[in-house]
């Protein structure tokens, strides 16, 4: 991947690692679809019989990953796309649980992969991989979700407060600006400031009217959460949880602890908060390797 001077010199303070991994080769590719276009990104050449898919969280993209995803893919082919109305992808008059695990599905299907597929998944990106492996059981061999809140079937959206923004899109006069803008929701601290300013860079594009962020803000209020739905999924699977997150000690991982005890293990990774990935991504890349291959 091509990183621009600007980038270099503001995550010049990163670890060798992490500057090995955003450079290292992968391919983006497009799967075409009558309601938008989605992007996705491809890592490893290996076969397709061991492949794990990455799954952002609302607003992010397919870039959170990129330095994860190569510390993976020795062993592994690595996908991670962007949800419809995200990233790259184009946006849509709908969006819901449906249309995610679609997308999905058909770049499984398009790639032509069948056997042990893993899904992790991330906040949103983990409702998502709960929610295909309940609907397609037998296509999918284990997931993880990294600190997603997954709530009692009965629980009433309608009166959740969610984090989305408070305001349609604003446009910002130039790059720097928007830049600096630039915030993790929830809202949290952040010790790498490296990682949070390299995925900043593939949040924005610059339009006609100025420079925004490329999610598109109407998702937050068109996203249909599935009511009375009940994640049944029986495949393999891990919950990781974010010891500064507010999940831990709540009721929500009380109630999942005690709905998944048959075949969900919990850890807890101490010095993160909700956005695990960014707050810890080599304990993050251990947990993944581990467990899958435990899997396997």
């Amino acid at each position: 991947m091509n990183i621009t001077d600007n980038l270099k010199k503001d995550i010049s303070n990163a670890p060798e690692w992490f500057q090995d991994a955003i450079v290292s080769k992968s391919e983006v590719k497009v799967l075409e679809a009558e309601l938008g276009n989605v992007s996705y990104k491809c890592w490893g050449k290996g076969t397709n019989d061991k492949t794990i898919v990455l799954i952002h969280g609302t607003g992010a993209s397919k870039n959170w990953w990129d330095p994860i995803a190569p510390f993976i893919s020795d062993e592994y082919r690595v996908i991670a796309p962007d949800l419809p109305g995200m990233g790259d992808s184009d946006h849509r008059d709908e969006y819901s649980y449906e249309v995610f695990g679609e997308s999905i599905l058909s770049i499984l299907e398009k790639e032509n992969i069948t056997n042990n597929v893993f899904l992790v998944g991330h906040s949103l990106g983990g409702h998502i991989a709960g929610f295909v492996a309940t609907e397609k059981p037998s296509k999918i061999s284990g997931i993880i979700m990294i600190d997603t809140p997954v709530r009692p079937p009965d629980y009433e959206y309608d009166k959740h407060v969610g984090s989305g923004p408070l305001r349609l899109i604003k446009y910002y006069p130039d790059k720097k600006t928007i830049l600096g803008r630039f915030r993790l929701m929830p809202k949290q601290e952040c010790e790498n400031d490296w990682y949070l300013r390299y995925v900043a860079e593939y949040s924005v594009k610059q339009t006609e009217e100025g420079w925004r962020w490329k999610f598109d803000d109407s998702l937050f209020y068109k996203l249909g959460r599935p009511k009375g739905y009940e994640y049944i999924f029986k495949c393999p699977s891990l919950f990781i949880a974010g010891g500064k997150s507010l999940l831990m000690g709540s009721k929500i991982l009380e109630y999942m602890q005690s709905t998944f005890k048959e075949n969900m293990e919990f850890v807890s990774i101490d010095n993160a908060a909700h956005h695990v990935p960014i707050d810890a991504p080599k304990e993050v890349i251990k947990i993944i390797k581990e467990t899958i291959s435990k899997w396997l």
